[in-house]
């Protein structure tokens, strides 16, 4: 692999890795890759997605023993299956949303690639990720030779159809078509016939798909579950989208409401607004509204709280 330069990014967020909306479990049973599936399935959600650093120090607490052990990574071979991903999480390839005032270095050290995103994510945030924060550093006077940008394609994808686009490969990663957690804390690719103990992650919010006004859905969700869902961060937003495609209206209803009386939006569970994913030209500040998700999309939208759609609560 070439070799070169790199420029790194730090960073804070707000309520970035709060609260998350799924839980990890690790099973001290050997199996196949396909059997830990099935078994997760069955169990749990699935075999465990993983977004972030964040999730991979909780992943490395969840373990019961230092063995190998499956994540839902596996390898989809195919000409037509390499997609491109940003290295820092929750930015798609095509994200061209503001991002916040950050700093940035230029470290002039050579390295591979995945040893400069090790560096970073070590000793800073991640290599420098998105078209924002591309133009960010157009300033920064970066060395004359090439350097790495957190950039990369591959034929990798979860068991649960996620879109995470968190690797955290050991430098030697191997050829084979699923991913082990090594006791390191690093992955590395295995046959998917060996048999391993595994990691399974269980959800905590559902899809009701019952057609209700918004005031409806919280009622429901306060008597049956855990109230109607919160979203303080990128990463709940994304597990929030894929319930929300398996909706049977346009829409479904989050927990988020305009209050007349304070001039502000607020989420039921009384957890702040630090994070926001609005349509700009869908967000009504007006008494009666409150805030839904489009079926297959990702945008905010404000919506009459008598409007019936389905809706997501929180399971704990």
């Amino acid at each position: 692999m070439k070799w070169s330069l790199f420029v790194l990014i730090l960073m804070g967020q707000c309520c970035f890795f709060m609260c998350q909306l799924y839980e990890y479990h690790f099973i001290n049973e050997s199996k196949t890759w396909k059997e830990a599936k099935e078994y997760c399935k069955k169990k749990y959600t699935d075999l465990a997605t993983v977004y972030d650093m964040t999730d991979m120090e909780r992943l490395l607490n969840s373990r019961k023993t230092q063995a190998e052990a499956w994540t839902g990574l596996y390898n989809n071979p195919g000409i037509n299956n390499r997609t491109w991903h940003w290295s820092l999480p929750g930015l798609e390839y095509n994200d061209k949303k503001k991002q916040p005032n950050d700093t940035y270095s230029v470290i002039n050290k050579p390295m591979t690639w995945s040893r400069a995103q090790k560096y970073c994510r070590d000793n800073h945030t991640d290599l420098i990720s998105g078209l924002a924060q591309l133009n960010q550093v157009k300033d920064l006077n970066p060395p004359e030779k090439n350097f790495w940008i957190g950039l990369f394609s591959d034929r990798w994808g979860w068991s649960d159809g996620s879109s995470s686009s968190f690797r955290n490969w050991d430098p030697e990663v191997g050829d084979k078509n699923c991913a082990l957690l090594k006791s390191s804390g690093q992955w590395r690719s295995a046959d998917c016939d060996e048999t391993k103990p595994f990691f399974c992650y269980n959800d905590e919010v559902i899809l009701i798909k019952e057609r209700k006004t918004w005031e409806e859905a919280v009622d429901y969700c306060s008597v049956h579950h855990h109230g109607l869902v919160s979203i303080t961060n990128p990463l709940q937003q994304r597990r929030v989208q894929i319930r929300a495609k398996n909706a049977d209206t346009d829409y479904v209803w989050l927990g988020l409401r305009f209050s007349c009386v304070l001039d502000l939006w607020f989420w039921v569970s009384d957890q702040l607004v630090c994070y926001d994913n609005w349509d700009p030209e869908q967000k009504i500040e007006r008494c009666d509204r409150a805030a839904a998700m489009k079926k297959g999309g990702d945008k905010w939208v404000t919506k009459a709280e008598t409007a019936k759609f389905n809706f997501i609560c929180a399971l704990h």
